[in-house]
């Protein structure tokens, strides 16, 4: 790993870790964890296949904090689980991209070792090595029937662990180790549920602002109430935040009636406002706000001029909402508050979002383009959109609108066909335009049958480095369908 043990512990023993390294591919929820990690201290997850729902309880022994811990089932899903995290000093090493597995079996008893090794010939700061041995029920007529698949379910998860947390390390390390105290809005969706978690584990220190009754956050987070509607909010608790990153909206990706429409507009134009005017009045106020808006801006249209983030408003519902969103945010600047507008493409991710939508029909070769499928299809990973708010956190020099969409924009019809080659499914099943109005109405036209071209212009320049510049890379790590 490219830090220091010291630095890679703490990493495992910071309050987001878990979401971090659960897999974008399967549905886990962390209902409970004891902080610190200490021994005898427990977590219980729910882990979800289709219908089946099974809690996993396990509790921290031989917690050795800069080297060491385990997790044993207390009760769960395995016969008997135990898996030791163990960080080590580096060592001068050449091997190929990837973790060293080995493994053996006895009596009954699956054991895997894996660790992390660097891609090229070099001096590692550090090693992590993940040791799991386990039991399956009723063995052992179940390691005859599944002993297989959970072998490979293993290796695929532990090569998942090993290339995120060397990537979120590698990303941390660029920036200062000052502690700061980050509030984030609608900090339960996609993006900011990963965002608290993934900015945890650089130490800094995370409340979400949420509304009462509302969808909690993570047991280990901060809670700020606040009410959009009402405009109440827990302004003292602002006081001293060095940073708010705002992506509270309500969805898009719904029919639009009118009460939809206002749904829309107001969440996002009339929270911006409420949210500026509260941090405006602080004594202590941020440094720094990061207020999204979306590539919704540039309008709608299937023509092939890239837009930057110097290029004009388009027309269009959602170009007028990101307009009015975008401004919302003047009473900051005029503050002097830094103020960092993200025009957010498509958020790839099997978690939420479009991906999460179309997978299903995709999975049983029954996905393709919709529509025409010319239009431009503007993504941007998960993954590489927590870097970059990171980023556009630290860096000073980084201010207004910044297109957060990926380096390679493709056209709609080669999203599905990529998507199609990645899950081995036919991808050729078009959904018709008018199928498509008749679901979706105003909706479709803007959002789903025309899209243009837009590049990361700011982000490039900066020198922003993403993780996933193609397609098809981004794909394959979501859904952990790598082809070696």
């Amino acid at each position: 790993m490219p830090v220091p043990a010291a630095k890679l512990s703490d990493w495992h023993f910071a309050p987001g870790a878990f979401e971090r390294l659960s897999p974008p591919w399967q549905d886990v929820t962390l209902v409970h964890q004891d902080r610190p990690i200490v021994d005898g201290s427990k977590a219980e997850v729910v882990l979800k296949k289709g219908p089946i729902r099974s809690r996993w309880l396990v509790r921290h022994t031989d917690v050795r904090p800069g080297h060491s811990f385990r997790d044993e089932q207390v009760s769960g899903p395995f016969a008997a689980w135990r898996h030791r995290h163990e960080f080590g000093p580096g060592e001068d090493v050449s091997s190929p991209a990837g973790s060293r597995v080995g493994e053996h079996r006895g009596g009954g008893t699956g054991s895997r070792r894996t660790e992390d090794r660097p891609t090229e010939s070099r001096l590692a700061e550090s090693r992590l090595t993940d040791e799991v041995t386990y039991r399956l029920p009723l063995e052992p007529l179940s390691r005859w029937i599944a002993g297989g698949f959970v072998e490979g379910e293993l290796r695929r998860l532990f090569r998942h662990r090993h290339e995120l947390t060397r990537r979120d390390l590698e990303r941390h390390s660029q920036f200062p180790d000052t502690k700061l105290r980050v509030a984030i809005t609608g900090g339960t969706g996609l993006v900011g549920s990963q965002l608290a978690a993934y900015l945890s584990t650089a130490g800094h220190e995370v409340s979400l602002l949420e509304r009462r009754g509302g969808s909690s956050g993570p047991p280990w987070a901060g809670s700020i109430e606040w009410s959009i509607r009402e405009e109440t909010i827990d302004a003292a608790a602002l006081e001293g935040v060095d940073a708010v990153v705002h992506l509270a909206g309500a969805p898009i990706a719904v029919r639009w009636t009118d009460d939809a429409k206002r749904a829309i507009r107001d969440s996002r134009v009339n929270g911006t406002s409420f949210l500026a005017r509260t941090l405006v009045g602080l004594d202590r106020p941020p440094k720094v706000v990061v207020s999204t808006s979306a590539v919704g801006f540039y309008g709608r249209g299937i023509d092939d001029q890239l837009r930057v983030e110097s290029s004009p408003a388009g027309t269009g519902f959602l170009a007028d909402v990101a307009q009015e969103w975008e401004a919302a945010a003047d009473p900051l600047r005029e503050r002097g508050i830094r103020v960092v507008h993200p025009r957010l493409g498509v958020v790839l991710s099997p978690k939420g979002g479009a991906l999460a939508k179309m997978l299903p029909a995709f999975q049983f070769g029954a996905g393709g383009p919709i529509g025409s499928g010319r239009q431009w299809f503007p993504w941007i990973s998960l993954e590489d959109v927590l870097g970059a708010l990171e980023f556009a956190i630290h860096r000073d020099d980084l201010h207004g609108p910044v297109n957060f969409v990926a380096p390679e924009c493709v056209r709609q019809a080669e999203f599905a066909s990529v998507l199609g080659k990645v899950l081995r499914r036919p991808s050729f099943a078009p959904l018709p335009a008018f199928v498509v109005r008749t679901l979706f109405g105003e909706m479709a036209d803007e959002a789903l049958l025309s899209g243009v071209p837009v590049v990361p212009q700011s982000l490039e320049e900066s020198g922003f480095t993403f993780q996933h510049r193609s397609l098809e890379a981004a794909l394959r790590d979501e859904l952990g369908r790598w082809t070696d």
